[in-house]
C-alpha cells in the first residue's frame, strides 16, 4: 500500500529512541521528510543519522523539551526553516512519574501538566494554521491503554491521557472540514525502556524478578507476548498517513488485545 508520504514534512517529538524512533523510521521509509525532537542532544543526533542511514530520506534534528514552551517554539521554528511547513504530526511525550494520590504533590501534577496536556496544545496550535491553509493534515497523539482503562499505580498518566482524548477528538470535529485528520493511539506493553521500568518498579515492590514481574504482564495479552516499537510505528505511519482519509476523532490500542474494555 503507498502511504502518500512522499515528500511530506513530519514532526516527530521525543523521538531518540522506542515509539517516537519507531515511528519517525516508518515514516522517513515511507518518503516522508522527518525533524525528530528530544532532549538529549547527543543521542538525538545519533537517532537523526541512523534513520537518514536506513531510509535514505531527509532526517532533521532539534533538541527541545516538550514541556518548554520557549523550546517548542523553537523546535516549530526550525522545522519551517529546514523543511517547511509541518503535514503531518506526531505528538510523542515522555510519561509522568508513576505514583498513587497520596504521593503526588501539587508539583507533580503540574509537571504532568506541562509535559503531556499543554505540550500537546502548544504543538497543536503550532501546526494547525499550515494545515488549514492547505486543506490537509494528519495529527496523532502517543498516549496509552490507560485511554481505555486505568492503569494501577499511574494516576498521572490515568488522568491526562485521558484529557488528551477530549482534545482530539474536539478538534477533530473542529477542523475535519478543512481536511485535518487528528486521532490518538495508545500503546499497550511494549517493550520499551518506560515498560521495563514499570516492570521493574513492579518486581521491587512484589519482591520478585523483573523476568516474573514481565511474565506476569505477557499474562494479560492474548497475543502472549509484549510487542515491538516497529509493531507500534506501522500503525501510527498509517494513520498519519495520506492513505488514511476517513479516520478521524478516534482513539486506538495497540495491546495485543490486553485492554478487555468496549
Amino acid at each position: 500500500m503507498d502511504l502518500d508520504l512522499t515528500g511530506k514534512v513530519a514532526l516527530v517529538t521525543a523521538a531518540s529512541k522506542g515509539l517516537g524512533r519507531a515511528t519517525a523510521t516508518q515514516l522517513a521509509a515511507e518518503g516522508a521528510r522527518v525533524m525528530i525532537s528530544s532532549r538529549g542532544a547527543e543521542q538525538l543526533a545519533r537517532t537523526a543519522a541512523e534513520i537518514a542511514d536506513a531510509t535514505g530520506a531527509q532526517v532533521e534534528h532539534c533538541p527541545a523539551d516538550v514541556s518548554d514552551a520557549g523550546g517548542l517554539a523553537r523546535l516549530l521554528a526550525e522545522t519551517e526553516q529546514k523543511l517547511g511547513g509541518v503535514d503531518v504530526l506526531v505528538n510523542n511525550a515522555g510519561g509522568p512519574r508513576p505514583g498513587g494520590f497520596d504521593a503526588l504533590d501539587d508539583a507533580a501534577w503540574a509537571e504532568a501538566f506541562e509535559l503531556n496536556l499543554m505540550s500537546t496544545v502548544r504543538l497543536f496550535r503550532g501546526v494547525l494554521p499550515h494545515m488549514r491553509q492547505q486543506q490537509w493534515g494528519r495529527i496523532v497523539t502517543i498516549a496509552s491503554s490507560s485511554i481505555k482503562q486505568p492503569i494501577d499505580n499511574l494516576l498521572l498518566s490515568n488522568t491526562y491521557r485521558v484529557a488528551l482524548l477530549g482534545l482530539s477528538k474536539s478538534l477533530a470535529t473542529e477542523f475535519a472540514p478543512e481536511g485535518v485528520l487528528i486521532n490518538v493511539v495508545g500503546p499497550g506493553r511494549i517493550a520499551t525502556d518506560r515498560v521495563a521500568g514499570l516492570d521493574a518498579a513492579r518486581a521491587e515492590k512484589s519482591g520478585i524478578s523483573v523476568e516474573e514481574a514481565r511474565k506476569l504482564s505477557e499474562k494479560t495479552i492474548p497475543l502472549g507476548r509484549y510487542g515491538t516499537a516497529e509493531e507500534f510505528g506501522k500503525v501510527v505511519a498509517f494513520v498519519a498517513s495520506g492513505a488514511n482519509t476517513y479516520l478521524t476523532g478516534q482513539h486506538l490500542l495497540v495491546d495485543g488485545g490486553m485492554v478487555k474494555a468496549i
